[in-house]
């Protein structure tokens, strides 16, 4: 033990009553009450704390009280305070249980007085680094926090590493306090060394033949290192769901003369086929079954096979799809599909069968476009020749093309508090160029969200659309607008909003034009992953004239860790005696 510590112990042993043994029940630190990560470090570090219901004998006892003023004033002094006032008092009751008391003063805070942060050799004249420099903290005047220091040491040391400074290293690093002066003096300087280049590129894989992937690199050999270029290629990678593991390495101890690092690609391929199924259920469609088979790869080019069957009481869908991986201009896909879709509710006798070629692409990280040709053959009908009994149909036969981008642009997809996503489509087709008539057709949605306080969010979200011919009727019913339901006007059900049939029937027909929007505030409980919303909604669907439809509504709101779950009870105000509608939805409906 060092003299001075062994001095103070036979002072304060000399100073206090002798303690008999006892528990110590409970440990209070007062005067942190709005510091929670002072007051959580402090109690990490006290002696007394991990023995809270442990009986202790009289020396231990004076030892644990004695090392608590010095423990207490080591665990501030991360956080700049390294002269607080602290006073430890200790309680005892008629059973031998103690509680101690941590009083603390903070006092005055170690600043920044002067602070060199630079970067010699050529990462000094780095416009990005320099950027990371001026945005170091502590700056001056500002409480010495450790933690602060010590993240934004070790960015600028990660920048240095990611933008190609592998030889890298401190020629100065130290942090001088001056207790009397409540001062701190940084001295920081890396010498950043040589920047290294790109150097060769080489995929590790035992399948897909060579040329492929190589496509993927964007980079050229020669060109300055970021570990950006390598981040880009993973991200493009991933998309291709061709592989379970993906492993990339740069190798700067491989480095050739002229500083070209090598980059190791290992990649470990995914199984070949996906198979999904399920049930599902719907008021309309009825019970239903869902079969799929995703082939991840069908051949060595990286094509890909879709199959999926939904085959319900009321509505079947098949579609199938064949992909082929493009990489010129834009990463994406060529798709060649056929879907096929029958409908037989009560309101309408419908089929149809699509085909489609489009070519997508990722324009940047937030934004993907697809453009696409397709031709549909349509038949419905709404109702039946009285003198026969038989359906009455009417037939469209469309070829058009369709040009569709889609945006996201928020802080988490899986909850976001902050952002705007959205969708644009255009298509358009002309009469006797395969299509029975001429149109023109656009369409748009778009979703604001706010974050509010800890967890609250403020959510807008908006639609319009419109189609431009001479001959609505041609135009098949998978083409035109409707409105209701979770994603349109809530408390209203699907395609209830919006033209219809004569009654007695009185069958929603579809219409020309849609406007819709929503306004929601969500509340979640003491920040947590439960909550309740309130919303209303607005909107519709017509032919000449617009017709306000309001819904409003309450939810429920769960914020599980595959998306967020949300249940909504809403009625409509076009009708008091109508029925209220219930929604069940998942994912973040960006």
């Amino acid at each position: 033990m060092r003299p001075r510590l062994l001095l103070a112990l036979l002072l304060f042993l000399a100073a206090c009553p002798a303690w008999a043994r006892g528990t110590i029940d409970r440990v209070e630190i007062r005067g942190l009450e709005d510091h929670e990560a002072m007051e959580h470090n402090v109690r990490l570090a006290l002696g007394v704390t991990a023995s809270i219901g442990q009986v202790q004998g009289e020396s231990r006892l004076e030892f644990l009280l004695l090392s608590a003023e010095r423990e207490a004033r080591q665990a501030l002094e991360p956080f700049g305070y390294y002269s607080p006032d602290i006073a430890i008092d200790s309680t005892r009751d008629d059973d031998n249980r103690i509680v101690v008391t941590v009083n603390v003063g903070l006092g005055e805070p170690v600043r920044v007085r002067d602070a060199n942060v630079a970067i010699a050799g050529p990462g000094g004249e780095d416009p990005y680094l320099g950027e990371d420099l001026a945005k170091f903290r502590p700056a001056v005047g500002e409480a010495f926090d450790h933690t602060t220091y010590e993240a934004s040491r070790d960015a600028i040391t990660r920048r240095l590493a990611e933008r190609g400074y592998f030889d890298a290293d401190f020629l100065e690093r130290e942090v001088r306090v001056t207790r009397a002066d409540y001062a701190a003096d940084i001295d920081l300087v890396w010498d950043s060394g040589f920047r290294y280049d790109m150097g060769p590129t080489t995929f590790e894989q035992d399948y897909f033949r060579p040329g492929l992937l190589e496509k993927l690199v964007t980079w050229e050999e020669g060109s300055y290192f970021h570990q950006g270029k390598l981040d880009r290629l993973r991200t493009s990678l991933v998309k291709l769901d061709y592989f379970s593991a993906i492993d990339i390495q740069p190798r700067p101890e491989d480095a050739t003369d002229d500083l070209r690092v090598p980059i190791d690609v290992t990649l470990v391929r995914a199984k070949r086929n996906v198979y999904t199924a399920g049930l599902s259920y719907g008021t309309e469609s009825g019970m239903g079954v869902r079969f799929g088979v995703e082939r991840r790869y069908v051949n060595d080019r990286g094509h890909k096979l879709l199959w999926d069957l939904d085959w319900a009481q009321n509505r079947k869908n098949l579609l199938l799809q064949y992909r082929i991986p493009a990489f010129a201009w834009l990463d994406g896909w060529y798709t060649g599909a056929l879907s096929a879709y029958d409908e037989q509710t009560d309101y309408i006798d419908l089929r149809n069968i699509k085909l489609i070629a489009s070519r997508s692409g990722e324009i940047t990280e937030r934004l993907t476009a697809v453009a696409s040709l397709n031709a549909l053959r349509e038949r419905w009908s709404y109702d039946m020749d009285v003198a026969t009994g038989q359906r009455l149909y009417t037939y469209s036969t469309l070829l058009y093309p369709e040009l569709t981008a889609n945006y996201i642009g928020v802080d988490d997809r899986l909850f976001p508090r902050k952002g705007i996503s959205g969708s644009v489509s255009l298509r358009g087709g002309i009469g006797g160029a395969g299509s029975d008539t001429s149109f023109l057709q656009g369409w748009a949605s778009a979703t604001w969200f706010q974050g509010v306080g800890a967890a609250d969010r403020f959510i807008v979200r908006g639609e319009a659309g419109a189609t431009w011919t001479d001959d609505l009727i041609a135009m098949p019913p998978s083409l035109r607008f409707f409105a209701g339901g979770d994603r349109s006007i809530r408390g209203y059900a699907w395609r209830e909003v919006g033209p219809r049939t004569p009654p007695p029937d009185n069958f929603a027909t579809g219409a020309r034009y849609v406007l819709t929007g929503s306004v929601e505030y969500e509340h979640y409980f003491n920040a947590g992953p439960w909550g309740m919303a309130a919303f209303i909604d607005g909107g519709d669907a017509f032919d000449d004239r617009f017709d306000l439809h309001l819904g409003v509504g309450v939810g429920a709101r769960w914020r599980s860790p595959v998306g967020a779950v949300r249940i909504d009870i809403a009625h409509g105000l076009d009708d008091p005696d109508s029925g209220f509608q219930l929604y069940l939805s998942l994912g973040a409906n960006l």
